[in-house]
């Protein structure tokens, strides 16, 4: 990587500087909120990408990119509009990688990525309503939807042999979606959904929706949650009455904090979330080292969604949102020449003379549809008071 760095550097030396200029690019994530502990490693990520762009050297005429981080909290809409309409209208940005939580990313992009023809493209908002959305070819995402990981989790079930389960989801877009897709796909394939119960964030005591789902029953419990706020509530409510002490952890609850949380009190308990063993993968991590933990949920595709923005714009030859967004597409699938994390200067040399990429990245990246992620998933479990990778799907 650090040959790769040197030899783009070198090339920057004989860019022509006549039109570059210094690119904003927003950063919209749960900086503050439920997810928070995940949100810096995806920050970083996405930052990534523009120091690999601006060692190249190369992006339209040597331009650089400059990241603008904002909050978008996770949960309130009004503070992610907030944050987005700042970026827009006073930092000028020329796209956003975000935002992060699927309620205040709808909200977002349609108080401010719509009306201002603005690119979004969201590392990890799930919401299958988000497929729907009329948004003007503006919004894409490199993570998968949850229409997808309900179908995982169903089967991950199934082929353990647990027959029912207890559902619990945060009371949000996300949480309601997440759940509902899961219920549909486990009671088809055969499985029993006892409860699918909502809760609250930001409560101190979890004990009367435990009670409930306990009541219920079932051999596990799902916590379609997040890891900073309610989801965690419930597993430690769960736990102390001894109402369930295996669950089921889809995206928004594996991460470090997990294990910092409850360590081997979950040991038995399962989980997926967005991920690949691709080659990419493998090579992110390696550029990444111990910068940051490659392997937190959104650290990928946080990268990229800030790599497919700065290569549809070489493409397009354009900052411009209403000129590029119709080249993300193109950069993102075949036909065209595989593109790595670390080969973000080989594609902008090949976009800028005129030839196509096919950007894999760090995730997989196939783009379906109007901009969704075909995606993969990566199994999980706890044992030993530590999360393990089992497989991939």
């Amino acid at each position: 990587m650090k040959k790769l760095l040197l030899a783009s550097a070198a090339t920057a030396l004989v860019a022509s500087a006549a039109s570059a200029e210094e690119i904003k690019l927003g950063v919209l994530l749960g900086f503050t909120g439920p997810l928070e502990s995940m949100a810096g490693a995806m920050a970083d990520g996405a930052e990534l990408a523009m120091a690999e762009v601006n060692a190249a050297g190369t992006l339209l005429g040597g331009s650089t990119v400059a990241a603008v981080r904002a909050d978008s909290t996770c949960i309130d809409a009004a503070a992610s509009t907030a944050s987005a309409e700042r970026l827009v209208t006073s930092d000028g940005v020329k796209g956003i990688v975000g935002g992060m939580c699927s309620g205040e990313t709808t909200a977002a992009l349609q108080n401010v990525g719509i009306p201002n023809g603005m690119v979004m493209i969201s590392p990890s908002a799930t919401s299958p309503a988000l497929s729907t959305v009329e948004d003007n070819g503006l919004f894409f995402r490199t993570a998968p939807s949850d229409a997808r990981q309900g179908e995982i989790m169903a089967a991950i079930l199934m082929e353990k042999g647990i027959g029912s389960a207890a559902v619990t989801y945060t009371n949000n877009d996300y949480g309601k979606g997440l759940a509902d897709s899961f219920a549909a796909a486990y009671t088809a394939a055969g499985g029993t959904v006892t409860i699918n119960a909502a809760h609250e964030d930001g409560k101190a005591d979890y004990t009367a929706e435990v009670g409930a789902l306990a009541s219920a029953g079932g051999d596990i419990l799902v916590v379609a949650g997040y890891v900073d706020q309610g989801g965690s509530g419930i597993v430690r409510a769960s736990l102390d009455t001894g109402a369930f002490d295996t669950f089921e952890f889809p995206d928004g609850m594996v991460g470090s904090k997990l294990v910092e949380n409850f360590g081997s009190e979950i040991d038995g308990s399962i989980g997926q979330l967005p991920g690949t063993d691709s080659p990419g993968n493998a090579v992110f991590a390696e550029i990444v080292g111990d910068a940051f933990d490659p392997t937190s949920a959104y650290a990928d595709t946080a990268y990229d969604a800030a790599a497919l923005i700065m290569l549809a714009m070489q493409a397009a030859g354009s900052t411009d949102p209403a000129v590029y967004k119709d080249k993300v597409m193109d950069v993102a699938n075949a036909p065209g020449e595989p593109i790595y994390p670390g080969e973000l200067g080989k594609a902008l040399e090949i976009l800028a003379g005129g030839g196509d990429v096919d950007y894999v990245g760090a995730s997989a990246v196939e783009l379906v549809g109007a901009g969704e992620s075909a995606g993969s998933f990566r199994e999980v479990t706890w044992e030993g008071g530590a999360e393990t990778t089992v497989g991939y799907r």
